[in-house]
C-alpha cells in the first residue's frame, strides 16, 4: 500500500470527528486542544468510545475524550513517581554494595563483569560523559550558595583517575545503562545482595528493571499508558519472601492481566513497601481511580475490588499528597 493521506487543518480534523458522532459544544476550544495536543495523540482515546469502526457511541462528547486523556496523564505522573523511587534506590543499592567490595572505581575492574564487550561499552560511556563535560564552558558560581554539578566539579578538580568514582557515575547513567550494569555483574551473590536491599530476589530485580525501563520510556515520551499492552511485563514472584498480593494466584488464574498495567502497579507497591513504607502512593492511585469512575479498569487489568486485597496499605486518602505533587507538575490545560 501507498500512504497518501494529506495533512489537514484543526477544523477539518474536528469535522472528521463530528462526522463520526462526536458532540462538540465549543469548536474554538476543541481546536485549541487539537493544536496543542495533536490529533494523533488524542485519536486512541477517541477510538475507545467507538460503537463500531469509525462510529462513536451516541452522545459522546469532546469533554469525555479530554477527561480520559487527563486521567492518563495523571496516571503517567503517578507511575513515574514510583519508578523514580525504585530507580534511585537501585542506583544506591548497586553503588553501596559494589563500592564496599571493590572501592570507588570498582566498575573499571573486568573481574566484576561477565561480558567484556558490555563492560567496554560501559567504560566508553563513562569516558564520553567526562569528555562532554570537559568540552563545556565551566559554570561560574555567583556566590557561595551556587553549586556546580558533581561531574563538573570532579573533572575540573581531579586529573587522576580520569574516570569519576562509582557514586557519581551511577547517577549519570540512564536507566537502560543501569540495567545493563546490573545484568552484567559476574557474581550471583552480588546481584542477590543488591536485590535484597530493595526487598526483591535477583530474578525479580532483573525482570522488573527491564519492565520499568519500558514503562518509563512510555511515560517520558508522554505516550498512552491506559488500556495498553506493554509487551514487557514484570515477572510474578514465586518466592514468599517477596511481598505480593494476598491473592497470589490472581495472575495465574487470569493470565490476561499479566499483559496489562496492573502487575506493574502491584510490583511498584512491592518496592515501595521497602524503600518508602510511609508513602501514600497507593492511596493516591485509589483517589485517581475514584475520581474517574467511568474510566475502564479492564484495559489496565485492574480488578474492580483491587483495593480490598490486604497487600495494599490502609490509608484513608492520598488527596493531600496528590495536591502537593500537583503543585510540582507545572502548567496544565485549563480544565485538567
Amino acid at each position: 500500500m501507498t500512504y497518501a493521506k494529506p495533512a489537514l487543518t484543526e477544523a477539518a480534523l474536528l469535522s472528521r470527528w463530528e462526522e463520526r458522532g462526536l458532540v462538540v459544544q465549543d469548536s474554538e476550544r476543541c481546536m485549541r486542544y487539537l493544536r496543542h495536543i495533536g490529533y494523533y495523540r488524542l485519536s486512541p482515546y477517541v477510538r475507545s468510545f467507538e460503537a463500531s469502526r469509525d462510529v462513536l457511541r451516541e452522545g459522546t462528547t469532546f469533554d469525555e475524550i479530554l477527561n480520559l486523556y487527563i486521567f492518563d496523564r495523571r496516571l503517567r505522573l503517578l507511575v513515574m513517581d514510583a519508578i523514580e523511587r525504585f530507580e534511585v534506590a537501585t542506583r544506591a543499592a548497586i553503588g553501596d554494595h559494589m563500592c564496599r567490595l571493590g572501592g570507588p572505581h570498582w566498575y573499571e575492574a573486568p573481574s566484576h563483569f561477565r561480558h567484556p564487550n558490555r563492560h567496554a561499552r560501559l567504560l566508553k560511556d563513562v569516558d564520553n560523559l567526562v569528555d562532554d563535560q570537559l568540552a563545556r564552558v565551566p559554570e561560574r558560581p555567583a556566590d557561595s550558595s551556587f553549586f556546580v554539578s558533581a561531574l563538573e566539579h570532579y573533572v575540573t578538580q581531579y586529573g587522576d583517575p580520569k574516570r569519576p568514582p562509582s557514586w557519581l557515575v551511577l547517577e549519570e547513567l540512564s536507566l537502560g545503562a543501569l540495567r545493563s550494569v546490573y545484568d552484567n555483574l559476574s557474581r550471583r551473590s552480588d546481584k542477590t545482595a543488591i536485590a535484597r536491599t530493595i526487598g526483591l530476589t535477583e530474578p525479580m530485580l532483573t525482570s522488573w528493571l527491564r519492565s520499568y525501563q519500558r514503562v518509563r520510556n512510555i511515560c517520558a515520551h508522554h505516550g498512552r499508558l491506559w488500556n495498553r499492552g506493554l509487551g514487557v511485563n514484570p515477572a510474578i514472584p514465586s518466592s514468599l519472601n517477596v511481598r505480593w498480593l494476598d491473592d497470589r494466584e490472581l495472575f495465574e488464574r487470569e493470565r490476561w492481566r499479566r499483559q496489562r498495567l496492573y502487575p506493574v502497579l502491584v510490583s511498584l507497591q512491592t518496592v515501595l513497601h521497602t524503600v518508602s513504607p510511609g508513602s501514600t502512593w497507593s492511596a493516591r492511585l485509589r483517589d485517581l481511580l475514584d475520581e474517574h469512575p467511568h474510566v475502564s479498569r479492564v484495559g489496565m487489568g485492574i480488578p474492580e475490588d483491587w483495593w480490598t486485597d490486604g497487600f495494599w496499605p490502609v490509608k484513608e486518602s492520598g488527596a493531600l499528597e496528590m495536591r502537593l505533587h500537583s503543585r510540582m507538575e507545572g502548567p496544565r490545560h485549563d480544565d485538567s
